[in-house]
């Protein structure tokens, strides 16, 4: 019996059983579509973050305190415990700026408040950020212009404006309530998209933010054990370099740190570290491809359910095709036709459940990045494996109802009612 007979015959038994036949291919689409879905949108995410962090903070190197010694870990990124730690002092940003290489260092630090208000609308919230005007590159405005040092104002992001009732814009006033209740009033001069010393991975939060000078809102001081004076002192510091001197800057910075005030200010289980956007971005593609390792292995469970069932169904046309089976090896069909029928068959299933379920899941998956507002990836790759699971799954769940297809005996299968 040649291919095309073969799949004329698994065709048409497959068309004389359209409802069972179809619901046994759904199991396999939801599978194939699950598993399309999750790739992609997991390709998505990690594409997104890593362009946009090449693009826009490839230059950076953030110096910050990092869990470390025996009791922190020790592990690569920042972590909560140091990042709570103000140890780099007005002496240590002067300090960086004067290394080679360097173009700027930008200073960071929380303003504790309790409340934002605008418009008689308040919005409860723990903290903003004070930091200085030269974080605000001219491309980041997009309306106003950069707060001065030592003015009450305040420049906000785009997801801050739409966070009262009545939107902020510039030229409105704020008032900024601290946490011992005193009211502050400023005036938002500004509206930006980023700015140089945030984290690479701070903008895909989506939260509004609010930037304040660090003269006069910020007053988190400590002595400096280099000078015996009474200074400022930041959790952060990024050191913005020349894009061709980052890895020199890098070593520089971290070198610089032995010896620096934070290096006698910081708790023992914290460690200093100069990192750049590079050293991120291993970190943040290897969670993201093991979230997405994880989710694709449970969509492979539909999978796994869709060749339950189209074993099952084959089982079930085995016995319903008993006679036919006695019918045609009395004319001659060998145990390889018989097979071959019954395998083709389940291919036939398999493969249908991939044809569709490929389109879908792109569909679903195109729908959950246009959600997540991120720019759409497909992974060819992923779909390539979909397919090629799919079809292998009609193979794997039609082998063994195949094989008992072709163990039939003639004459009980004639004899069969």
């Amino acid at each position: 019996m040649d291919l095309r007979e073969t799949l004329r015959i698994a065709g048409r038994s497959i068309r004389s059983h359209k409802l069972r036949s179809v619901l046994t291919v759904i199991g396999v689409v939801i599978g194939i579509a699950s598993v399309v879905t999750f790739a992609t949108f997991g390709a998505s995410v990690e594409a997104d973050i890593v362009g946009d962090i090449g693009s826009t903070t490839a230059s950076n190197v953030y110096v910050l305190p990092t869990p470390g010694g025996e009791d922190g870990g020790g592990g690569p990124g920042p972590g909560i415990g140091g990042l709570a730690q103000p140890v780099f002092t007005t002496g240590d940003v002067e300090g960086l700026r004067e290394i080679e290489g360097v173009r700027e260092a930008l200073p960071r630090g929380n303003v504790r408040i309790n409340a934002l208000s605008h418009a008689n609308d308040t919005v409860s919230r723990n903290q903003i950020t004070a930091t200085t005007p030269a974080a605000f590159p001219a491309d980041a405005i997009v309306a106003g212009r950069a707060f001065d040092s030592g003015e009450q104002e305040v420049v906000v992001n785009r997801a801050a404006t739409r966070a009262f009732e009545a939107n902020l814009s510039v030229g409105d006033s704020l008032s900024i309530t601290r946490v011992n209740g005193e009211p502050t009033s400023v005036e938002v001069v500004g509206v930006a998209n980023r700015t140089k010393g945030q984290f690479s991975f701070a903008s895909f939060g989506g939260q509004p933010r609010f930037y304040v000078p660090i003269e006069p809102f910020y007053q988190r001081t400590v002595e400096s054990p280099s000078l015996g004076v009474s200074q400022n002192a930041y959790p952060q510091v990024t050191v913005v370099a020349d894009p061709a001197r980052i890895n020199t800057v890098k070593s520089d910075v971290q070198a610089f740190l032995g010896d620096s005030d934070a290096a006698e200010l910081k708790p023992e289980s914290v460690e200093l570290s100069a990192q750049t956007s590079g050293d991120f971005v291993e970190d943040i593609q290897e969670i993201i491809n093991q979230v997405t390792r994880f989710v694709t292995g449970i969509a492979v469970i539909a999978l796994i359910v869709g060749a339950i069932g189209i074993a099952n169904i084959m089982l079930v046309s085995v016995t319903e095709r008993t006679r036919e089976i006695g019918i045609m090896k009395a004319v001659g069909a060998r145990n390889r036709d018989v097979m071959g029928l019954f395998l083709a068959e389940a291919t036939v299933l398999g493969g249908a459940g991939a044809v569709v379920g490929l389109p879908l899941g792109l569909a679903v998956a195109y729908g959950a990045t246009a959600y997540a507002e991120v720019a759409f990836t497909p992974a060819y790759v992923w779909f390539a494996i979909a397919v090629g699971v799919g079809v292998l799954v009609g193979v794997v769940a039609g082998l063994y109802p195949a094989w008992r297809a072709a163990r039939v005996d003639p004459i009980d299968a004639l004899r069969y009612e």
